[in-house]
């Protein structure tokens, strides 16, 4: 447990009493965007907040974020199966978020893998309650021993993204506390977690940003949530129902629902100040915990366990880099193996690096997590450093299945006013009048642009320098009407509309156009004529430019591929997915993969057996060619280290990895596929039957189950003691020998069974060991009591039975079994 943070509320008094209600009021919503109004009659400095789950990035975004460090993916870092790892992760987030004057860092989002198909699937960490809530409890541990604030997320019930901010997720109550509350508990009663962020969605009927029985009732007053309640960003429309109902802070800001709208109400007798005073106290205590309050110290959350814990705050260690990789590394699923792997680097002389990953590595999904990194390490990196320049290196692409293009970068722009990397952006009137212009950088996306009434039009001027002769493609990001012009053509035309005034769809998820034109290799002026769509409530735009240089058909790159991978001694392939196919604010509508990767995958098997295929992706795909590589690993979207990653384990490294969720064989076999909402409603009418627990329930067997994933080494599970009951908890010791010939790394999972099957098999513990080549290693897991009681109308209640627990590699490898002795 964690021992929780005393802060003076003597003194938080004494600060609230010397603020105005006004002052009280204009605290309660955003400054701005992303940081909080100080308060100098309470000494209170602002707060910076920042997303998000892969890192902080900054208080800026788009092409004014500041470099940043990108981890692997929430789904990665769920794939550890290790709460050490978690905080790991937490703590390096929260001293590089100190480093960058954040206070509150917006992560981790624990919301479950309802559908394969949701589109934040790769930030959440899993589609299991238990290992979900362990995660998340070592990553805020680990955020909030820095002195940062971790801020758990969405509460609740926003598992999908179509139609996120409106639809109404009608739970239950027993799936409610057994299913989807769990990890947020968990954070605030285990973890003790500074801030929680209300959802955009309704649960039940009412709106969580007015959801007093969930926001009062449950966090605050049943679990003792002692922090702020914020919103999600925009999602606040009311002001008296969400003051009420336990909302402590509107973002963003100036503008918003509360304000003045909020201080006539208290003013007027329909909100106490009393309730007013309690949210200030909240910031203000918030604000003591990380340090924000003029003469307290930032208060370092510790672990009882851990005496370094509380430690002050480091810098950012010098070799962040290397424990990114390793974290990478750790959350790798290998999923099958026929010897191949790890690679004899000593015999390799060719190589054959392909894929559309490959070439287009994606070390992050899309949307508010973003953040833009020094540099990103690429597959051809990794594997050039680990084969050393002996091995030759061929690269094909082998197919395009990407909807955008990669940003237009400074070594194809140039400014032609300044000379400079990037493009000249004109803000010109209705009969082309330019009324100013500015550099921009080119790599990046534009936004936001502040457009004056009387601009109509913006005009995109950059010299392009091009490597080759060919079919060269650019693509325009945004909404509106767009024309291109390139000298001896012919003006291309395209418009492409918005159809909602959603700001966050706007950023997350903009429209784009791809444009092809034949060019020789040299210099080219070329003219971009932008008619920005005006139907937003702010007057603002989003622009950006993607460019492609010439590439062959695909039956093309596909042949090239085939020769290649025919030539070499050993072929890594990969494919995946984009931080456009996997994006916040957008759900997929197939498991599939894009384009003709899967043609791409049995036609390069097909010539050399010799073949592991690496999967970039952060969520599940179909792989209806999972049987033909010789060994078959999945890297998630393991951050910019992810390359070193890769190929540290193709040669050698243990796989930490096992599945966080459950791959299907095919879609029809996925217990909830759809993330449609019908008639604004989202019907959770599988009650607790999602992800493994469904396929154990129907007898289906997926692809790859649960908690799946290979070793370097082989296992063999010997002895399993299981002490306590029902009723006072369990420990369970499982002794485990690795008989292989390296040492190696295996995670021990325990899972509840009911004998009579009325309910489905759970998982309650799992613990990661490692040993040595012949060693034996007892694994010990502790499942609390809580965990194995059940919601019923009275509250918690003991498990009745009669139950036996089972031990294994995953939910599908359950080796032995015991039966639980009933309560005492």
């Amino acid at each position: 447990m964690t021992r929780r943070q005393t802060v003076d509320e003597a003194d938080l008094t004494r600060r609230i009493d010397a603020m105005s209600l006004k002052e009280k009021v204009t605290l309660l919503t955003g400054g701005d965007a992303w940081t909080l109004t100080p308060v100098v009659a309470a000494g209170l400095a602002s707060l910076a907040l920042s997303d998000g789950p892969v890192g902080p990035r900054g208080t800026t975004f788009g092409d004014n974020a500041a470099p940043a460090l990108l981890f692997p993916s929430p789904s990665s870092l769920s794939a550890a199966w290790d709460e050490d790892t978690a905080y790991e992760a937490g703590r390096l987030m929260g001293l590089k978020a100190r480093e960058m004057g954040i206070h509150v860092l917006l992560a981790p989002t624990v919301n479950l893998h309802r559908s394969p198909l949701g589109g934040r699937h790769f930030e959440c960490y899993s589609e299991d309650p238990h290992l979900t809530a362990r995660t998340t409890v070592g990553f805020i541990k680990g955020v909030q021993s820095t002195g940062v604030a971790a801020t758990v997320k969405h509460f609740v019930g926003n598992d999908s993204e179509t139609e996120r901010m409106t639809y109404d997720a009608r739970i239950d109550e027993k799936t409610l506390r057994e299913t989807y509350l769990p990890p947020f508990e968990a954070a605030v009663k285990e973890a003790g977690a500074w801030v929680v962020m209300a959802a955009y969605n309704s649960v039940n009927g009412t709106s969580m940003t007015e959801n007093g029985e969930l926001l009062n009732g449950l966090l605050k007053e049943e679990w003792g949530f002692d922090g702020v309640v914020v919103s999600d960003w925009q999602a606040t429309k009311s002001t008296e129902a969400s003051a009420l109902a336990g909302l402590d802070l509107v973002m963003p800001g100036p503008d918003g629902p509360w304000g003045d709208a909020l201080l006539a109400a208290v003013e007027k007798g329909r909100v106490p100040e009393a309730v007013i005073d309690d949210k200030v106290r909240r910031v203000l205590r918030l604000a003591a915990r990380v340090g924000a309050l003029n003469g307290v110290e930032a208060r370092h959350a510790v672990d009882d366990t851990d005496s370094t814990a509380g430690a002050d705050a480091a810098p950012v260690p010098q070799d962040v880099r290397s424990r990114m990789r390793d974290l990478a590394v750790r959350g790798s699923v290998l999923l099958r193996n026929n010897g191949l792997l790890p690679l004899r680097t000593d015999t390799l002389r060719k190589v054959a690096l392909i894929g559309p990953n490959a070439v287009r590595f994606t070390a992050q999904g899309g949307g508010s997590a973003h953040v833009t990194p020094e540099h990103v390490v690429t597959p051809f990196e990794g594997l050039r450093r680990a084969l050393g320049d002996d091995v030759e290196i061929t690269v094909r692409q082998g197919a395009f299945p990407h909807a955008t293009l990669l940003p237009l970068d400074g070594n194809t722009a140039t400014d032609p006013v300044t000379g400079e990397p990037g493009v000249r952006l004109e803000y010109r009137t209705a009969d082309g009048t330019v009324l100013s212009e500015e550099h921009k950088d080119p790599a990046t996306t534009w936004f936001p642009i502040l457009l004056a009434d009387e601009v109509a039009e913006l005009a995109v001027r950059t010299r392009l320098t091009l490597q080759e002769p060919g079919i060269h493609r650019l693509s325009v990001l945004g909404p509106g009407h767009i024309t291109l012009h390139v000298p001896g053509h012919a003006p291309q035309t395209h418009e492409q509309l918005q159809d909602n005034d959603d700001i966050g769809s706007l950023v997350l998820h903009p429209p784009t156009h791809t444009f092809a034109f034949p060019a020789d290799r040299g210099e080219t002026e070329i003219l971009v004529s932008f008619r920005p769509q005006r139907h937003l409530p702010y007057p603002i735009a989003l622009l950006g430019l993607g460019y492609d240089t010439p590439r062959g058909t695909d039956d093309e790159e596909l042949e090239a591929a085939v020769a290649a991978a025919t030539d070499a001694d050993a072929v890594v392939l990969m494919v995946g997915s984009d931080a456009h196919t996997e994006a916040e604010s957008v759900d997929r509508t197939t498991l599939a993969l894009r384009g003709r990767q899967d043609e791409l995958v049995e036609r390069v098997c097909a010539a050399n057996p010799r073949t592991a295929v690496v999967v970039n992706a952060g969520s599940p795909f179909l792989l209806p060619w999972a049987d033909r590589p010789a060994a078959l690993l999945w890297s998630w979207f393991p951050g910019q280290e992810g390359g070193d990653a890769i190929a540290d384990i193709l040669t050698g490294t243990e796989p930490g990895g096992r599945l966080p969720t459950t791959f299907p064989a095919a879609e029809a076999d996925v217990p909830v596929l759809s993330t449609q909402p019908v008639d604004g409603t989202l019907d959770y009418t599988e009650r607790d039957l999602i992800g493994h627990r469904a396929y154990t329930a129907s007898g289906t067997a997926p692809l790859f189950p649960f908690g799946h994933g290979l070793s370097y080494t082989i296992w063999d599970y010997q002895d399993f003691v299981v002490t306590g009951d029902l009723g006072r908890g369990l420990t369970v010791r499982v002794t485990i020998r690795n008989t292989g010939e390296r040492p190696g790394r295996e995670v021990v999972q325990a899972y509840l069974d009911p004998v009579d099957g009325d309910e489905p098999q759970r998982l309650i513990g799992f613990a990661a060991v490692e040993a040595n080549a012949s060693e034996s290693v007892t694994a010990t897991i502790t499942v609390p009591a809580q965990a194995l009681t059940v919601w019923t109308p009275a509250g918690w209640a003991p498990r009745s039975g009669p139950y036996r627990l089972r031990v294994g590699r995953s939910a599908a490898d359950l080796r032995l079994p015991a039966a639980v002795p009933r309560s005492s």
